[in-house]
């Protein structure tokens, strides 16, 4: 073989196993809020083999790396302050999470999971936190107004489910180039989108960091999305106490340069508080990387 003659590697039409995808998350205060009211949760969904009675021996190798069904990641950014807003983003994690775990594993139990199914099956978990965070705020005075927004994730590989509620946002990076895959659920986005506001005017006033959707506020409107994902392309979940001194141009650099997804993280949110940390800060990272043969 002549030496400027390269082999390309084969083509990767699997799902990634657990030890190639590189993911982590981090959540921080900032520098001016006195508390967090920011969550964040990365889960695999499985399925569970459970034996109740056998003859055989050594079934530990039977359990043994249970299939993962899906990958769950979210960001949630409580608002009502004080405990209102830390207990909204936390209930919204567990309620969604729970109900996405039993609906994955009921489609794929029947074998019917498909694009339609998981669509409704997120606006429906969205929509039933929704109405868990107005009920309680209805019966204690002191949960009134607890609201959250939710950015969460789910990848079927190769395809990747996204749901929306508020202004937390998830950004793809693919050769070379980041898209915002969300759409802030703003009044500022509102007004730039009837034409009313620049994106540079909005920036400065006070809709910017005022939600015209959120989970347990007066009006909630989950969208979802759906996008294809292959090796490499890297995922950004984050709340605005990011984006809000994080530009895009950053956040595309810092990117290109990872080394890991720890170490992007750690890297954005250090930018982010040496401009200031106005807000809460988290921010998850996950891509998948084929193990070197």
């Amino acid at each position: 073989m002549p030496a400027h003659q390269m082999v390309a590697p084969p083509a990767l039409d699997r799902k990634p196993f657990d030890d190639e995808i590189d993911v982590y998350g981090l959540t921080h205060t900032g520098k001016v809020r006195p508390d967090n009211q920011d969550h964040f949760l990365i889960c695999a969904l499985r399925k569970q083999m459970v034996i109740h009675q056998t003859s055989l021996p050594g079934t530990d190798r039977l359990m043994a790396g249970p299939e993962r069904l899906a990958f769950l990641a979210m960001v949630a950014d409580g608002v009502g302050g004080g405990a209102r807003g830390e207990e909204a983003s936390r209930i919204a994690l567990e309620a969604v999470t729970q109900y996405v775990s039993g609906t994955m594993r009921s489609y794929y139990a029947a074998g019917s999971a498909d694009d339609v199914e998981f669509y409704e099956a997120l606006q429906e978990g969205a929509l039933q936190c929704h109405e868990e965070l107005k009920r309680r705020g209805d019966e204690d005075p002191e949960y009134q107004g607890m609201a959250t927004t939710l950015t969460l994730y789910l990848g079927v590989w190769p395809r990747a489910y996204l749901l929306q509620v508020g202004d937390s946002r998830c950004y793809i990076y693919r050769n070379g180039e980041l898209t915002q895959i969300t759409r802030d659920q703003t009044m500022a986005q509102e007004l730039i989108d009837l034409g009313v506001l620049t994106r540079a005017d909005a920036a400065a006033t006070r809709f910017a960091r005022t939600l015209s959707s959120s989970l347990g506020g007066r009006q909630t409107d989950p969208v979802v999305t759906r996008f294809d994902m292959n090796w490499g392309t890297v995922v950004l979940l984050c709340s605005d106490g990011l984006t809000a001194h994080v530009s895009d141009d950053r956040i595309r650099e810092r990117l290109r340069l990872m080394t890991s997804a720890k170490q992007v993280c750690e890297d954005l949110l250090r930018e982010a508080l040496e401009d200031g940390g106005s807000d809460n800060i988290t921010i998850i990272v996950g891509r998948a990387l084929p193990r070197e043969s």
